[in-house]
């Protein structure tokens, strides 16, 4: 039976995930969140001592990483990744897991890892993959791709909705030049930068809802 992968990429806060989550959901695929993996093991680092002050110690970090992995949990109901058998929530979620994400995704150990990680899990069959290089690197022959964009101003409200609700006190002022941060570390790394991929479909969210989104996006795949 043919599978299809549909890869969303596109920059921080600009509704790959909810969109991602509700695009499995209506076509019945499997969702993957390959941005929960890399707050995963930033948050594995912070959590093990593998970043001390302002340093991440990679050489350790990398000893450390080729003995983690990720799964499906086998309980009843959506599929849930597992990173080393549990399951993470909010904890990932936090500004200080934000401050660290992008410059752990620098490492290209740790890339490698996390793209060998993202294959196996993809083999259940179809599935949506939201993150930063899935339609250039992690399925450059994925069938549908989308790459989003928004305001940056907007991304960071976003961002600091979020974290509020979560009861985490924030500003928005450091909300927004994280996000800022994070689209130049992002785009400029030397491994998988964030780019477009030449077949994207690219959708600008600054202005719509996530339904409106959502409906662009299904039209292109149900064309």
């Amino acid at each position: 039976m043919k599978t299809t992968v549909i890869a969303v990429d596109g920059f921080a806060s600009t509704g790959k995930s909810t969109l991602s989550k509700r695009l499995a959901k209506a076509l019945d695929f499997t969702y993957m969140d390959t941005g929960y993996m890399y707050r995963a093991v930033s948050y594995f680092a912070l959590t093990t001592d593998l970043i001390q002050g302002d340093v991440i110690q990679e050489q350790a970090l990398e000893v450390a990483l080729s003995e983690t992995s990720f799964s499906w949990s086998t309980a009843a109901g959506p599929k849930q990744m597992l990173f080393n058998g549990k399951a993470y929530g909010d904890e990932l979620r936090t500004l200080v897991i934000s401050s660290w994400v992008s410059r752990i995704a620098q490492l290209g150990f740790v890339r490698e890892h996390l793209v060998n990680q993202q294959r196996i899990l993809s083999q259940l069959g179809s599935v949506v993959m939201d993150g930063r290089d899935i339609g250039t690197i992690v399925f450059p022959n994925a069938d549908f791709k989308f790459f989003l964009i928004a305001d940056p101003k907007v991304r960071a409200q976003r961002r600091f909705d979020e974290l509020q609700a979560n009861g985490e006190e924030v500003f928005f002022e450091e909300i927004l030049k994280n996000v800022v941060d994070r689209d130049h570390q992002d785009s400029t790394r030397a491994i998988s930068p964030l780019r477009k991929a030449e077949e994207a479909v690219e959708i600008d969210t600054t202005l719509f809802s996530v339904e409106e989104v959502f409906e662009q996006m299904m039209s292109v795949v149900k064309a």
